[in-house]
This record gives structure tokens, C-alpha cells and sequence, in this order.
């Protein structure tokens, strides 16, 4: 068997990284970064990891009647590499805490398990080491994540969807897409841009100027210049000014086309409030449109 393809091959499963600290005989902190850890048993709450054989700190390990494993959160990678090389003073300038037997507990971990030492077997180059855990804490962290001999982006991944499934401005463009889907499949039958609609919106409550158009659109991202004239006016949608009157208006039937698409957009809202209470619709409205009241002065001018 191949040493490297079998290495391979174990890290297709990703495992979160722990530390593991223990105090020496002569009093000296000791710890090391690994991912050879797991649950053993929920009565009696027992762990387990494994270390080399070789490594520098087997000893103090081998001998050890208490250690504890740390689980790392996402952001302690540094951590994690510190610990993992040698020949370093790896607990410089940590602020420590002691556990039970003294053994040196980091802050800012997912979780820290403190065990007293139970059973210890031969595992081929490893030895392995399971302890009965007397205490522990966890904390509300997301955990650092390894694959494939490298740190994984996994758990930054579940941080960027919560933050989607929580951000009010994700719900807030999701709602949006929601309410204007089927308005934006009768504008693509038309052929009219989100610019015209919010025109033909605006001409349907009073006649104005096109620049006045252009200002209300602001706060909506949309513009609307002397090229939307030209077009809206050759669809028939609106008429002409004659130079004397710069306002804007809709034909016959651009009227009955606004009223169309406002039409499908009331339909709409309705679909998406009828499985809510009334005064929610209401309440929703009410904070959407203080939300918008926060909107700086020269978008509602």
C-alpha cells in the first residue's frame, strides 16, 4: 500500500482541527495541533485523539494524567499553525487559563474539552489516548474546517449563507424579485425596460416633465433621458410635448398599458400576502416605508 495515496484518501474527510494541551512534569506547557479526534461515549462522557509516535511531545503526553483538546473556531487558523510546528514557544503572549491537573487552556476556541487521561493503546506509529472528559464549554463559534491537507472553505461557505438566509438586505432583494417577477415577463412581451414602466407609472398618477421623471426615479435606480421619450412616444405610449408644455402624457393607450402592468403587480402582492394576516401585510408596509424615510434628502426631494 502506497503511504501517500492512503494519506490521500484519508483526507477526503474533513474534520475540524483541534489543540491539544497538557502540562509537563516539570511544569512546562505542552501542546500540538491535530485532527485525530473523536467522540467515544456520551456515560461516561470520553474522547479520543491520537499523536505520533515521534513527535516532541509524546512524552509529556505518554505521561500525562490530564489534558484538554480544543476545538478551533474559523478564524484561529494562525493558532492552528503555530501549534503545528516545532521548536516554538507556542503559548507566547496567549492569555492563558488553567484547567484541572494545570493544563493550559487557550481562549477563543468552538469548544474546550478538559479530560483526565482513562486509556492509552498502541495504534501501529500512533498512539492513541482517550480521556474521560470532566469539563467542558462550547461557545456559539463557527469551527475551523480541514480537507484535503488544507484548511476548507466550508465553514466560511455556512457563514455566507446564513448571512444570505439572514441579511435584511438579501430578504429584502429576494422579496423584490419575488413581487416583481410576473411584472417583469409582461414588461419582456412589451419590450419595455423597468425605466419605462416607472414612467408610465409616474405619467398614470399626473402629467410632468421628463426631468421630473428622472428626479422621483432616484431612490429606484432609474433614470429616464430624452432616448426614453423618443421611444415611448413612437410605441404611442406617450404624447409629444409642443414645446410650449414640457409635460409629459400618456395616450389612451399607454394609460391602458400602465393600468395592465399595475394590475399584474397588485395580483401579485395579493398571491404573496394571502397566506398572512392582514395587519402583517400592513405591518410590512409600515416598516418598509420607514426604512425608505432613512434614504438621504436628495433622493426625496
Amino acid at each position: 500500500m502506497n503511504a501517500g495515496d492512503f494519506r490521500a484518501a484519508l483526507g477526503s474527510f474533513a474534520t475540524g482541527v483541534t489543540i491539544v494541551t497538557t502540562r509537563a512534569a516539570d511544569g512546562s506547557d505542552v501542546g500540538m495541533t491535530a485532527n485525530s479526534f473523536n467522540s467515544v461515549s456520551l456515560d461516561p462522557p470520553m474522547v479520543l485523539w491520537s499523536i505520533g509516535k515521534s513527535a516532541l511531545s509524546q512524552p509529556a503526553f505518554a505521561a500525562a494524567e490530564y489534558f484538554a483538546v480544543h476545538i478551533l473556531a474559523s478564524d484561529q487558523e494562525d493558532l492552528s499553525n503555530r501549534f503545528a510546528r516545532r521548536g516554538e514557544d507556542k503559548f507566547q503572549a496567549i492569555d492563558l487559563e488553567r484547567g484541572p491537573g494545570g493544563v493550559p487552556l487557550l481562549p477563543g476556541c468552538a469548544a474546550r474539552f478538559k479530560c483526565r487521561t482513562a486509556y492509552r493503546y498502541e495504534g501501529g506509529d500512533h498512539d492513541i489516548i482517550v480521556g474521560e472528559v470532566v469539563e467542558f464549554d462550547h461557545f456559539e463559534k463557527k469551527p475551523l474546517l480541514f480537507h484535503r491537507g488544507k484548511y476548507s472553505a466550508l465553514a466560511a461557505a455556512e457563514q455566507a449563507a446564513e448571512f444570505m438566509d439572514s441579511s435584511l438586505g438579501f430578504l429584502l432583494a429576494r422579496a423584490y424579485f419575488a413581487f416583481y417577477r410576473e411584472v417583469w415577463q409582461e414588461l419582456d412581451r412589451l419590450e419595455l425596460s423597468l425605466d419605462d414602466y416607472f414612467a408610465l407609472a409616474a405619467l398614470g398618477a399626473k402629467p410632468m416633465p421628463a426631468q421630473d421623471i428622472n428626479r422621483h426615479g432616484q431612490p429606484y435606480d432609474r433614470t429616464f433621458d430624452p432616448g426614453n421619450v423618443d421611444i415611448l412616444t413612437r410605441r404611442g405610449l406617450i404624447e409629444p410635448h409642443d414645446g410650449a408644455d414640457d409635460h409629459l402624457r400618456l395616450t389612451a393607450e399607454g394609460r391602458q398599458t400602465m393600468v395592465r402592468l399595475l394590475a399584474i403587480g397588485k395580483d401579485q402582492e395579493a398571491t404573496l400576502l394571502a397566506p398572512f394576516e392582514p395587519w402583517e401585510g400592513q405591518w410590512l408596509k409600515s416598516m418598509l416605508d420607514r426604512i425608505g424615510g432613512t434614504m438621504p434628502d436628495v433622493f426625496r426631494r
